[in-house]
């Protein structure tokens, strides 16, 4: 792996202020649709059943209501998750693209309760907490 040539330096750090734009915006309109709607109410995806029972099956022990990162971000956690996540490479828009994700489902988006994930980790948490109404104390 080779390192940027320095006139590339200026484009990484314009990309990844892009992706930290489209990121909060993702999660801003993900609180809007919660506190309007309620999680129970809200589909995030066409496969949202498939991607809850395989998320319960692949990660049965995943904490939801208060995420545990290094359940996420350990290399063990990374390679299964990893696994898990490529499965969905064609069925999930964006599904590799960074979002951010809740650590604490009661809490809103902030430095402290926000972690860094992919689009389908996003999906599969948001999704398993709004069927099992961990997100219910969010809408207003």
């Amino acid at each position: 792996m080779s390192l940027p040539k320095a006139e590339e330096t200026a484009n990484m750090v314009e990309m990844e202020m892009q992706w930290a734009v489209k990121a909060m915006h993702h999660a801003e309109t993900y609180m809007k649709l919660l506190q309007a709607v309620g999680g129970k109410n809200l589909k995030l995806t066409p496969i949202d059943d498939e991607l809850y029972e395989d998320l319960k099956a692949h990660f049965p022990d995943l904490k939801l209501d208060v995420l545990d990162e290094a359940q996420f971000k350990t290399e063990k956690a990374k390679a299964a998750w990893r696994d898990f996540i490529n499965k969905y490479e064609k069925r999930v828009k964006d599904f590799n693209f960074g979002s951010l994700v809740r650590i604490d489902c009661k809490g809103d988006y902030t430095e402290e309760n926000s972690m860094f994930v992919t689009r389908t980790q996003f999906y599969c948490v948001e999704v398993a907490r709004n069927k099992e109404g961990l997100n219910d104390s969010v809408k207003q």
